[in-house]
């Protein structure tokens, strides 16, 4: 999975909406395969970006080609997440941070977009409502503890069997 975001940052603007889908296209069914292989094994699966942030990301470009709307069909068919955790903070307080800013999308505009992309998922009904919203304008401690106190429902759930027994996939919208 993480191949398709360093893809995705690698790639040139001009490019961007003809590449995209067909790299999608043809990783997916091996991200597919993974994913699934490792959940029938029991194995608990923890991404650092998945398929929301792969939209609000290409979106947050700006490219009027690369819409909210228009970034969802290749993610469709993925298996789901369980739970999304959404660590909100501010720009100019990450931009106080160390290392902020050495990222190719670590800059105060892109970050702005993205927020407001994240957010806009709240218009659309299914998938966006196993997100989660967590302030992370605290120390890493607190920010865990407010991480885990967002999961510990989700988790009791998994190890109920309430869900989890089934992949759930993303739908369209």
């Amino acid at each position: 999975m993480l191949s398709i975001c360093s893809f995705q940052q690698t790639v040139g603007k001009s490019r961007m909406s003809r590449i995209t889908p067909l790299y999608q296209s043809h990783a997916h069914p091996a991200i597919r395969k993974w994913i699934e292989d490792q959940i029938a094994k029991g194995c608990t699966i923890v991404c650092d970006r998945y398929y929301y942030s792969g939209m609000v990301y290409s979106a947050a470009k700006k490219n009027p080609s690369l819409t909210l709307e228009w970034t969802k069909p290749p993610e469709v068919g993925l298996p789901r997440p369980d739970a999304v955790i959404f660590l909100d903070l501010d720009p100019e307080e990450a931009a106080k941070r160390g290392g902020f800013g050495e990222e190719k999308y670590e800059k105060k505009e892109m970050q702005k977009s993205v927020k407001e992309l994240f957010f806009d998922l709240e218009m659309f009904h299914g998938d966006e409502a196993d997100m989660m919203v967590v302030d992370a304008g605290a120390s890493v401690a607190e920010v865990h503890e407010r991480i885990m106190a967002q999961l510990r429902e989700t988790l009791i759930s998994v190890a109920k069997g309430d869900i989890g027994r089934e992949i759930r996939r993303v739908n369209p919208w």
